[in-house]
């Protein structure tokens, strides 16, 4: 860990851990978005996996879902991008997905928050824009945002962005985030890979690296 103005600045995935100072965040695991997987059952082992380790070691875990408005309160760019994502070519064609009273909104159980951990929603693609994510975050005094979930290329891209952004490090899990669209999503981690702002691990490294800072705190 270096150390420069008062500040240690983390060299590594290792030294970016600090379990007081970094949290989880599980991005859109929801039944309507989750069944579009090709490699569903995949992801859904190693998300599951990554939320089994941060809850062991202590790690404060929120959850993300997508949510639709009603078309009626549906502005511009909601309707542009239904229209687009459901492939059909009027509004009143358009189907609001992810109604809060949908089935296809809810989380898939196998990742059921605890009482400990919290949900916010969201309408936007970034985890970060117009929800509490972020002041809570920060009165936590976390640094350090690990992501899984899906999909990279829709919603994970940008939360990494903005994240870094606003200051944070973030850790993209790799094979613990999917895709809907295969070579999008690894495009997405290539232009972020690019960019530098972020690490990138898979779930043996990260469970390894949380568990072994977790045994180190308690001797």
């Amino acid at each position: 860990m270096e150390k420069a103005f008062g500040l240690e600045i983390p060299e590594n995935l290792e030294d970016a851990c600090e379990l007081n100072r970094t949290a989880l965040v599980v991005y859109d695991m929801q039944i309507g978005i989750f069944t579009q997987l090709s490699n569903g059952d995949t992801i859904k082992i190693k998300v599951v996996e990554v939320l089994k380790a941060a809850r062991e070691v202590g790690l404060r875990v929120f959850f993300m879902r997508h949510m639709s408005l009603p078309k009626e309160l549906s502005g511009v760019f909601q309707l542009k991008t239904a229209k687009a994502w459901q492939r059909v070519t009027s509004v009143t064609d358009v189907n609001p997905w992810f109604l809060p009273d949908a089935p296809g909104f809810q989380l898939i159980p196998e990742v059921t928050p605890l009482p400990s951990e919290a949900i916010f929603d969201k309408i936007t693609m970034s985890a970060f824009e117009s929800t509490p994510l972020n002041i809570a975050l920060r009165d936590c005094g976390i640094q350090t945002v690990i992501v899984v979930g899906v999909a990279t290329e829709i919603g994970i891209e940008p939360t990494i962005r903005h994240g870094a952004d606003l200051g944070y490090i973030p850790v993209m899990v790799t094979d613990a985030c999917g895709a809907g669209d295969e070579e999008a999503g690894q495009r997405a981690v290539a232009s972020l890979k690019f960019m530098g702002d972020a690490f990138f691990t898979n779930v043996e490294e990260i469970c390894s690296i949380l568990r072994k800072k977790a045994g180190s705190q308690s001797l």
